[in-house]
């Protein structure tokens, strides 16, 4: 007599999910069921997941740099890759806080398009508390009121602040030439390409937070337009961008008078540019 293999929950909803196209449905599955306080709510959340809602909006959060940091439904997902973004802006804090200085205050600190304020909430994470000498005065804006809603659920438990409005536009007045790094992961998919993105970015996420108009290039260049004015001398503006974006980036930090720098890492298939104000003398 043949054996019945009767699947469990988990490989169940595994086979469900793949076949919706889920690249990695296993690990999935398995979030799905250890969220779901019910089967009822299971079967809601794997209903959403197959439509091709955003697994992070299904869950409420999104893993980050070794945080669990809030999403709200609308809010653009923060991606792996933009770990590489946060690796390099504590990196560059790291290299600051060795140069001699007693007594210097925080740092501070800009996550720019900050969405969820994921980046910022890992750099002010990796800082430690606001009690050390080597916290980070730390601010956040975007356009965006449903993603400052959700930044400020995740930064200001950290000791930031979220602030609303168009890129600089939105910081106060009393940051300028204040600014030790701002860190940046702007739109810069190119118009014609949204369509091309996956479904769950496409159809769930802001166009605002994707579209980088006709080249992609166009929220870069207005970042970089203004960057001189809040940076301090030897600061840092660091943006996530693509690998055949990185040259053009570059060159649009070098003509409003910064320093600038490819980085790329092929484990995360990251690429980041840095402009540096360059203290004059």
């Amino acid at each position: 007599m043949p054996v019945i293999h009767h699947l469990s929950p988990h490989e169940t909803l595994t086979a469900r999910l793949r076949a919706a196209g889920c690249v990695f449905a296993e690990d999935e599955a398995r979030l799905l069921i250890d969220a779901a306080p019910t089967p009822a709510a299971l079967e809601g959340m794997a209903s959403r997941r197959v439509a091709g809602l955003p697994l992070e909006h299904i869950l409420g959060w999104a893993e980050f740099c070794g945080l669990r940091v809030a999403v709200d439904t609308g809010v653009f997902v923060p991606r792996r890759r933009t770990e590489f973004l946060v690796r390099e802006a504590a990196a560059l804090l790291d290299a600051w806080r060795m140069v001699p200085g007693a007594g210097r205050p925080a740092p501070v600190v800009i996550d720019l398009c900050c969405g969820s304020g994921a980046v910022g909430a890992a750099l002010a994470a990796l800082a430690g508390p606001a009690e050390l000498h080597c916290a980070i005065e730390l601010h956040c804006a975007d356009i965006d009121p449903t993603a400052v809603a959700c930044a400020r659920t995740n930064v200001l438990p950290l000791g930031g602040e979220v602030h609303e409005g168009d890129l600089y536009a939105a910081l106060p007045a009393g940051l300028r030439g204040r600014v030790r790094l701002l860190a940046v992961n702007a739109p810069y998919v190119p118009s014609a390409d949204i369509e091309t993105m996956p479904q769950e970015a496409r159809l769930h996420e802001p166009r605002a937070c994707l579209d980088g108009g006709a080249d992609g290039l166009e929220v870069q260049r207005r970042v970089a337009a203004g960057a001189r004015q809040w940076l301090v001398p030897g600061g840092h503006v660091l943006i996530e961008t693509s690998r055949r974006q990185a040259a053009q980036t570059a060159g649009i930090f070098r003509r409003h008078g910064l320093a600038a720098r490819v980085l790329r890492s092929e484990e995360l298939g990251a690429t980041v540019v840095a402009g540096a104000l360059v203290p004059s003398g």
